[in-house]
Protein backbone atom coordinates (compact mmCIF):
# COMPACT_ATOMS: atom_id res chain seq x y z
CA UNK A 1 0.00 0.00 0.00
CA UNK A 2 3.27 2.05 1.08
CA UNK A 3 4.41 1.70 -2.52
CA UNK A 4 1.39 2.27 -4.68
CA UNK A 5 0.14 5.40 -2.83
CA UNK A 6 3.33 7.38 -2.20
CA UNK A 7 4.89 6.50 -5.77
CA UNK A 8 2.37 6.85 -7.88
CA UNK A 9 1.59 3.66 -8.91
CA UNK A 10 -1.86 2.85 -8.55
CA UNK A 11 -3.61 -0.49 -8.37
CA UNK A 12 -3.76 -1.48 -11.53
CA UNK A 13 0.03 -0.15 -12.35
CA UNK A 14 1.61 -2.36 -9.46
CA UNK A 15 -0.27 -5.49 -10.55
CA UNK A 16 1.13 -5.23 -14.14
CA UNK A 17 4.79 -4.66 -13.04
CA UNK A 18 3.72 -7.77 -10.48
CA UNK A 19 2.28 -9.95 -12.97
CA UNK A 20 5.11 -9.41 -15.65
CA UNK A 21 7.53 -9.99 -12.76
CA UNK A 22 6.15 -12.94 -11.70
CA UNK A 23 6.10 -14.34 -15.59
CA UNK A 24 9.45 -13.90 -16.08
CA UNK A 25 10.74 -15.28 -12.66
CA UNK A 26 9.05 -18.55 -13.12
CA UNK A 27 9.54 -18.69 -17.18
CA UNK A 28 13.49 -18.47 -15.94
CA UNK A 29 13.12 -20.99 -13.27
CA UNK A 30 11.32 -23.44 -15.61
CA UNK A 31 12.32 -22.68 -19.12
CA UNK A 32 10.31 -24.97 -21.23
CA UNK A 33 7.36 -23.44 -22.59
CA UNK A 34 4.36 -25.78 -21.26
CA UNK A 35 0.90 -26.17 -19.62
CA UNK A 36 0.58 -23.95 -16.47
CA UNK A 37 -2.01 -24.42 -13.88
CA UNK A 38 -2.40 -21.04 -12.47
CA UNK A 39 -4.29 -21.15 -9.17
CA UNK A 40 -6.35 -17.59 -8.46
CA UNK A 41 -7.66 -16.61 -4.73
CA UNK A 42 -10.80 -13.58 -4.79
CA UNK A 43 -7.88 -11.12 -3.66
CA UNK A 44 -4.93 -9.08 -4.98
CA UNK A 45 -2.64 -12.29 -5.53
CA UNK A 46 -5.32 -13.70 -7.54
CA UNK A 47 -5.24 -10.63 -9.60
CA UNK A 48 -1.37 -11.09 -10.05
CA UNK A 49 -2.13 -14.28 -10.83
CA UNK A 50 -4.39 -13.10 -13.77
CA UNK A 51 -1.72 -10.80 -15.03
CA UNK A 52 1.18 -13.40 -14.78
CA UNK A 53 -0.99 -16.00 -16.68
CA UNK A 54 -1.36 -13.45 -19.64
CA UNK A 55 2.45 -12.83 -20.07
CA UNK A 56 2.81 -16.42 -19.58
CA UNK A 57 0.40 -17.03 -22.83
CA UNK A 58 2.67 -14.17 -24.64
CA UNK A 59 6.00 -15.80 -23.71
CA UNK A 60 4.33 -18.88 -25.15
CA UNK A 61 3.16 -21.04 -22.48
CA UNK A 62 -0.48 -22.73 -22.10
CA UNK A 63 -1.74 -21.09 -19.24
CA UNK A 64 -4.85 -23.14 -17.51
CA UNK A 65 -6.60 -20.69 -14.94
CA UNK A 66 -8.56 -22.22 -11.64
CA UNK A 67 -10.26 -18.66 -10.11
CA UNK A 68 -13.07 -20.97 -7.27
CA UNK A 69 -14.32 -17.30 -6.59
CA UNK A 70 -14.25 -14.57 -8.77
CA UNK A 71 -15.10 -11.27 -7.16
CA UNK A 72 -17.26 -9.00 -9.51
CA UNK A 73 -15.67 -5.57 -9.23
CA UNK A 74 -12.90 -3.64 -10.35
CA UNK A 75 -10.07 -4.68 -11.34
CA UNK A 76 -10.76 -8.09 -10.94
CA UNK A 77 -12.98 -8.18 -13.77
CA UNK A 78 -11.27 -6.33 -16.46
CA UNK A 79 -8.06 -8.71 -15.16
CA UNK A 80 -10.47 -11.74 -15.94
CA UNK A 81 -12.13 -9.93 -19.17
CA UNK A 82 -8.16 -9.93 -20.62
CA UNK A 83 -7.43 -12.99 -19.74
CA UNK A 84 -10.39 -14.91 -21.28
CA UNK A 85 -9.78 -12.50 -24.63
CA UNK A 86 -6.64 -14.63 -25.33
CA UNK A 87 -8.69 -17.59 -24.95
CA UNK A 88 -6.79 -18.29 -21.71
CA UNK A 89 -9.37 -21.38 -20.47
CA UNK A 90 -10.73 -20.04 -16.41
CA UNK A 91 -12.71 -22.81 -14.69
CA UNK A 92 -13.81 -22.91 -10.99
CA UNK A 93 -12.33 -26.07 -9.80
CA UNK A 94 -9.25 -27.93 -9.87
CA UNK A 95 -8.56 -30.78 -12.68
CA UNK A 96 -8.33 -33.95 -12.03
CA UNK A 97 -4.79 -34.93 -13.55
CA UNK A 98 -1.92 -31.99 -12.12
CA UNK A 99 0.84 -34.35 -13.26
CA UNK A 100 -0.37 -32.84 -16.63
CA UNK A 101 1.20 -29.73 -16.09
CA UNK A 102 4.81 -28.26 -16.07
CA UNK A 103 4.36 -26.58 -12.72
CA UNK A 104 2.05 -24.80 -10.80
CA UNK A 105 1.49 -20.92 -9.84
CA UNK A 106 -0.06 -20.58 -6.26
CA UNK A 107 -1.87 -17.11 -6.66
CA UNK A 108 -4.21 -17.76 -4.34
CA UNK A 109 -3.34 -16.49 -0.58
CA UNK A 110 -0.89 -13.63 -0.03
CA UNK A 111 0.59 -11.43 3.12
CA UNK A 112 -2.64 -10.41 4.13
CA UNK A 113 -3.86 -13.45 4.92
CA UNK A 114 -4.84 -14.56 8.30
CA UNK A 115 -6.88 -16.93 10.03
CA UNK A 116 -8.38 -20.41 9.18
CA UNK A 117 -8.43 -21.50 5.24
CA UNK A 118 -12.06 -21.62 4.10
CA UNK A 119 -14.03 -23.90 1.27
CA UNK A 120 -12.88 -24.33 -1.06
CA UNK A 121 -9.04 -23.56 -0.61
CA UNK A 122 -8.98 -25.49 2.39
CA UNK A 123 -9.11 -28.52 -0.30
CA UNK A 124 -7.29 -26.86 -2.69
CA UNK A 125 -4.28 -25.91 -0.90
CA UNK A 126 -3.41 -29.28 0.32
CA UNK A 127 -3.55 -30.02 -3.01
CA UNK A 128 -1.10 -27.53 -4.14
CA UNK A 129 1.00 -29.27 -0.72
CA UNK A 130 0.92 -32.42 -2.52
CA UNK A 131 1.27 -31.90 -6.11
CA UNK A 132 2.94 -34.46 -7.97
CA UNK A 133 4.91 -31.27 -10.00
CA UNK A 134 6.56 -28.50 -8.65
CA UNK A 135 5.06 -25.24 -7.08
CA UNK A 136 5.70 -21.58 -7.71
CA UNK A 137 4.20 -18.88 -4.66
CA UNK A 138 3.47 -15.11 -5.32
CA UNK A 139 5.01 -13.17 -2.35
CA UNK A 140 3.90 -15.97 0.44
CA UNK A 141 3.41 -19.29 -0.24
CA UNK A 142 -0.81 -20.09 0.32
CA UNK A 143 -1.66 -20.75 4.04
CA UNK A 144 1.45 -18.96 5.50
CA UNK A 145 1.85 -16.86 8.26
CA UNK A 146 3.82 -13.73 6.86
CA UNK A 147 5.86 -13.50 9.46
CA UNK A 148 6.18 -17.48 11.16
CA UNK A 149 6.04 -19.08 7.80
CA UNK A 150 4.16 -23.16 7.95
CA UNK A 151 6.53 -25.50 8.54
CA UNK A 152 3.79 -28.46 7.68
CA UNK A 153 1.84 -26.85 4.83
CA UNK A 154 2.33 -26.13 1.39
CA UNK A 155 6.66 -25.86 0.45
CA UNK A 156 7.22 -24.56 -2.85
CA UNK A 157 9.66 -25.41 -5.15
CA UNK A 158 10.11 -21.43 -6.49
CA UNK A 159 9.19 -18.20 -4.52
CA UNK A 160 8.73 -15.00 -6.40
CA UNK A 161 9.00 -11.85 -3.13
CA UNK A 162 7.18 -9.25 -4.33
CA UNK A 163 8.73 -4.88 -3.06
CA UNK A 164 11.12 -6.96 -0.73
CA UNK A 165 10.96 -10.48 0.80
CA UNK A 166 8.68 -10.69 3.95
CA UNK A 167 9.87 -12.04 7.00
CA UNK A 168 8.53 -15.65 6.07
CA UNK A 169 10.92 -15.99 3.65
CA UNK A 170 13.41 -17.15 5.84
CA UNK A 171 11.70 -20.02 6.02
CA UNK A 172 11.68 -20.67 2.28
CA UNK A 173 13.88 -23.56 1.69
CA UNK A 174 12.64 -24.33 -2.25
CA UNK A 175 15.08 -24.16 -5.28
CA UNK A 176 14.68 -20.32 -6.58
CA UNK A 177 13.83 -17.26 -4.70
CA UNK A 178 13.54 -14.47 -6.68
CA UNK A 179 12.52 -10.51 -6.27
CA UNK A 180 9.88 -9.36 -8.51
CA UNK A 181 9.53 -5.74 -9.18
CA UNK A 182 11.41 -2.38 -9.92
CA UNK A 183 8.93 -0.30 -9.23
CA UNK A 184 10.05 1.22 -5.75
CA UNK A 185 11.35 4.65 -6.33
CA UNK A 186 14.65 5.23 -4.48
CA UNK A 187 13.08 7.65 -2.41
CA UNK A 188 11.22 5.07 -0.82
CA UNK A 189 14.00 2.72 -0.58
CA UNK A 190 15.76 5.75 2.05
CA UNK A 191 13.05 6.36 3.65
CA UNK A 192 11.86 2.50 4.42
CA UNK A 193 15.38 1.79 4.60
CA UNK A 194 14.83 -0.81 2.33
CA UNK A 195 17.95 -2.47 1.47
CA UNK A 196 17.22 -4.16 -2.33
CA UNK A 197 19.38 -5.98 -4.59
CA UNK A 198 20.36 -4.06 -8.10
CA UNK A 199 18.16 -5.84 -11.08
CA UNK A 200 20.12 -6.94 -13.79
CA UNK A 201 19.66 -5.27 -17.14
CA UNK A 202 16.23 -4.88 -18.69
CA UNK A 203 14.90 -7.97 -16.06
CA UNK A 204 11.95 -7.17 -13.79
CA UNK A 205 13.28 -9.84 -11.63
CA UNK A 206 16.83 -10.94 -9.45
CA UNK A 207 17.61 -14.29 -8.29
CA UNK A 208 18.43 -14.14 -4.32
Amino acid sequence: AVVSTQSGHYGRGIRDDAGLAVAQAVSKSYPVAGKVLVVCGPGNNGGDGLVAARHLAMFGYQPHIVYPKQPQKHPFLPLLHQVKCMDIKVETEMPTNLAEYTFILDAVFGFSFKGSVRAPFDVIIPQLTNSPVPVASIDVPSGWNVEEGNSTGLQPDVLVSLTAPKLCARYFRGRHHWLGGRFVPGSLRSRHNLLLPEYPGSDQVVLL
